[in-house]
């Protein structure tokens, strides 16, 4: 029993001076965590903590390797921002590492064109409809079919109407009473039945009647569609041909809507076909049509191609170039231009080692560059790679965005 006593009391012993040993030590680790002074670099500046550039919202308490990145995390000093010229300072032995790259901001020109695609379509209002003056019926149909291609004044069809040869008839007895008032009376209402003046004069010259009329081609083109057929019969005003002009064709260009105030009525264009290679097609822009595609948020630019020769033939491919005249402006590097959704912001070079934002008003782009419309002047320096770091920064610790100037 006594045995038993002593082995219990020695294990309880044991356990005390465990407890009391972590307990001593977890509270020498909180006072040594709440009282211990912060750390400081080697050139006697504070370090609040430690953070990855590329992650800058994590804070670590000591320094080492980033989990994030395969880099070095960077010291947060306590008098960085705090001093009389507010910024992003960047230590010039980690710039090279960040790939912080400047440029200087100046003036230049876009590209005074830029290419955009579009494809040759019949010109809508080269159009001829060819029609029955009065009801009748097709005595005959040259061979024509939809989709070939004719001459002005190529015949279409052979008419019978009967009510030409009772009107000729009854024009034939008033010029008999010789009274000029009743007899141009008479030959006036030939012409409202839609009589060519050919034939009223060949009624004129033989005096006898005729119901019979060749209908020819008003235009050269295309046949676009036929009705025609070979006895069938005519209503007035019945449509036996629809016929499309070729001497001009419409170049329909799908404009981007970013770039519609760039394109005036008027201006010229050249074309360039797949077809013919190493062929230009001038022409000129006839109208911009009011709606935009919803799908691919472009509008049709409607220009207007002399077709010498109908070489141009509709659906064709072709790339047009379109522009104005270049303007000098103030340029940056695309890339240079960090876009919120909400406004532009570039970051500056201070000169001082420091970087802050400004928000500029961007304008059109081209060949890597982006026009400046307002919020910088010429030779200010704007960060081109890095930026995206920098802005992190900026916001991390509150610097406010230089505005822009009131419009002028």
């Amino acid at each position: 029993m006594t045995d038993a006593t002593s082995a219990a009391r020695w294990r309880v012993a044991i356990l005390a001076t465990v407890l009391i040993a972590g307990g001593g030590g977890y509270w020498l680790g909180q006072s040594g965590k709440s009282d211990a002074p912060t750390e400081t670099a080697s050139g006697g500046r504070k370090i609040l903590y430690y953070y990855d550039p590329m992650f800058p919202n994590q804070k670590f308490d000591k320094p080492g390797k980033s989990p994030f990145m395969d880099m070095q995390l960077e010291p947060k000093y306590a008098d960085e921002g705090g001093g009389a010229a507010p910024g992003v300072s960047i230590d010039p032995s980690a710039r090279q590492s960040l790939g912080i790259r400047v440029v200087a901001a100046e003036m230049g020109s876009l590209a005074a064109t830029f290419d955009v695609n579009g494809s040759i379509d019949f010109n809508q209002r080269d159009v001829a409809i060819v029609q029955a003056r009065s009801g009748g019926f097709v005595e005959r149909v040259y061979r024509l079919a939809p989709g070939d291609v004719i001459g002005a004044g190529a015949p279409i069809a052979e008419l019978q109407l009967p009510e030409w040869g009772s009107a000729q008839s009854e024009y034939l007895s008033v010029k008999k009473l010789g009274k000029p008032e009743l007899t141009a009376a008479a030959r006036q209402r030939l012409r409202l039945m839609g009589m060519p003046e050919g034939v009223i004069a060949e009624v004129d010259r033989s005096g006898r009647t005729g119901g019979r009329l060749t209908v020819r081609a008003p235009i050269g083109g295309v046949v676009q569609t036929l009705n025609a057929r070979a006895g069938v019969t005519l209503a007035s005003g019945q449509t036996l041909a629809e016929i499309s002009g070729l001497g001009t064709v419409w170049l329909n260009a799908a404009l981007p809507e970013a770039q519609a105030g760039l394109v005036k009525i008027g201006q010229p264009a050249t074309a360039n076909l797949t077809a013919f290679p190493g062929e230009a097609f001038t022409g000129r822009v006839v109208a911009i049509l009011p709606t935009a595609a919803a799908d691919s948020r472009t509008l049709t630019v409607r220009i207007e191609l002399a077709n010498r020769g109908g070489r141009l033939r509709p659906g064709m491919f072709a790339v047009v170039a379109l522009g104005g005249d270049a303007k000098p402006t103030l340029l940056v590097p695309s890339e240079a231009v960090i876009r919120t959704g909400t406004r532009s912001i570039v970051m500056l070079e201070k000169g001082d080692g420091r970087y802050h934002p400004a928000e500029v008003v961007a304008g059109r782009e081209g060949g890597g560059k982006t026009e400046i419309l307002r919020g910088l002047a010429p030779g200010e320096k704007v960060v081109a790679s890095g930026q995206f770091l920098l802005d992190s920064e900026a916001s991390l610790t509150g610097l406010t965005v230089r505005p822009l100037e009131p419009a002028q």
